[in-house]
């Protein structure tokens, strides 16, 4: 071969290995493009946090090829309201894994994999919203995963090593889907709201309105019912009890407890345009039950359930104030024979240091029996601890929240009373409530 056809194929195979490597290089980015992942939040008693991920790998495998130990899971966390944005990064460590289907459903085969994630109510790395106390709000978190694959996946017709995944494809947020978002705006004022509706039946359906707690403030009507367990009330139990009900979440732009002259003085400078919403949204839904609308929220959102029916005494059937803010000094005794109008049951917790009840619940709830209120009650815990099991402290008691955050019996529906002889849940009483 002479040298002029040897450098030739020289060329032509430098081509072939160019045109090769090109073709192998955007084979595998595009390969790498096709994986993604998908974060799954679930309310928990503490707050929201990502329960798992739905990782897409693009390839079809066969049950039991993958484990909690085939891919490490490292995340940053981040803020974007922050100076210095960046909460925490680290290692989310991965309970349980199983092949899938797109939407997180076992399979027996499929191009899916779940990587279930510890959460806590200790454990931060999980959690999907930060509270700041500069502003004394939350805010939902920015959330960048690696996803590192560090056994192989061995599956009938496919091998599978070194998966490095790190597109974001969305998330699936569960009952916080189920509602809408809107805007309501009277007297100046523009309150962002979040609402449910139930399944569409014969039957008028009552209304339950929370309100929330000073840090749910702001104009993401998503942050009342996700910062706690306020989305428990689209839920199947609370549902059934109530057998279908609206639920709407007003949002405060800032504190409920924004007074006329100062903060908590016994006003609100949101009580006109929060009254004109509740009745606009009533009368935009023919089916709500004008005999049946229940108002409660807790801290900040239990102070304006007091004002709301001291100011409208004959609107709400029932009303469920939680660790309320409304210093008992603020209330006169006419103001007590108002709010007597109104069937009421409050719950607190003794060791709550935030709002103390023996200057706001206990004192109003003892003038209201004085008053001969018809029908009020009182549930009164030691502490605020966890009733599920699922987390102890080091000596094996059961985990103890913050004492101010009683409002967690109350969305899972603990409190309980005897009432004309049977013992009934809080919902069962309010279920029960109506005007006429």
């Amino acid at each position: 071969m002479n040298k002029y056809i040897r450098s030739a194929l020289l060329v032509v195979l430098g081509f072939v290995l160019i045109f090769s490597y090109s073709t192998g290089a955007s084979a595998a980015k595009q390969q790498k493009n096709k994986t993604s992942y998908q974060t799954v939040t679930e309310v928990k008693d503490w707050g929201t946090v990502v329960t798992k991920l739905i990782v897409n790998i693009d390839k079809n495998i066969t049950k039991g090829s993958v484990n909690k130990d085939t891919f490490q899971v490292y995340v940053k966390r981040t803020d974007s309201r922050l100076a210095n944005p960046l909460l925490e990064e680290g290692y989310n460590k991965v309970t349980n894994a199983y092949v899938a289907d797109k939407n997180g459903t076992a399979v027996k085969s499929g191009k899916y994999v779940v990587l279930e994630l510890e959460n806590s109510p200790t454990l931060t790395i999980s959690a999907a919203l930060n509270y700041d106390f500069v502003t004394g709000l939350n805010n939902w978190v920015n959330f960048d995963y690696t996803i590192k694959q560090v056994k192989d996946i061995n599956s009938k017709s496919t091998k599978l090593s070194g998966l490095i995944i790190t597109k974001n494809n969305g998330s699936q947020n569960g009952l916080v889907g189920e509602f809408s978002l809107g805007k309501h705006s009277a007297g100046g004022t523009t309150l962002s709201y979040a609402d449910f509706e139930p399944a569409k039946d014969k039957n008028k359906n009552p209304l339950i309105i929370w309100l929330h707690g000073g840090g749910e403030g702001g104009t993401d009507a998503t942050i009342p019912i996700a910062a706690n367990k306020a989305v428990n009330f689209a839920s199947d139990d609370i549902q059934s009890i109530f057998n279908g009900a609206y639920v709407l979440a007003p949002q405060a732009p800032t504190y409920w407890m924004d007074g006329l002259t100062g903060r908590a003085d016994g006003t609100s400078k949101y009580s006109e345009a929060l009254m004109s919403l509740i009745e606009k949204y009533v009368n935009s839904n023919r089916d709500i039950d004008k005999n049946r609308i229940y108002i409660g929220g807790a801290s900040n959102g239990g102070y304006m359930t007091l004002l709301m029916t001291r100011d409208h005494p004959d609107y709400f059937a029932g009303a469920f104030p939680v660790c309320e803010g409304l210093n008992d000094k603020y209330i006169s005794d006419s103001d007590i024979n108002k709010l007597a109008k109104t069937p009421t049951w409050f719950v607190t917790a003794k060791n709550d240091k935030t709002l103390l009840p023996e200057l706001n619940t206990l004192p109003t709830y003892e003038r209201l029996l004085s008053a001969n209120a018809k029908d009020v009650h009182l549930t009164l815990y030691n502490d605020v601890h966890d009733t599920s099991g699922l987390y102890k402290n080091a000596d094996g008691s059961a985990y103890q929240y913050d004492g101010h955050w009683s409002w967690i019996y109350v969305f899972n529906n603990d409190p309980v009373s005897k009432i004309n002889g049977k013992n009934t849940t809080i919902m069962e009483w309010l279920a029960s409530r109506t005007l006429h």
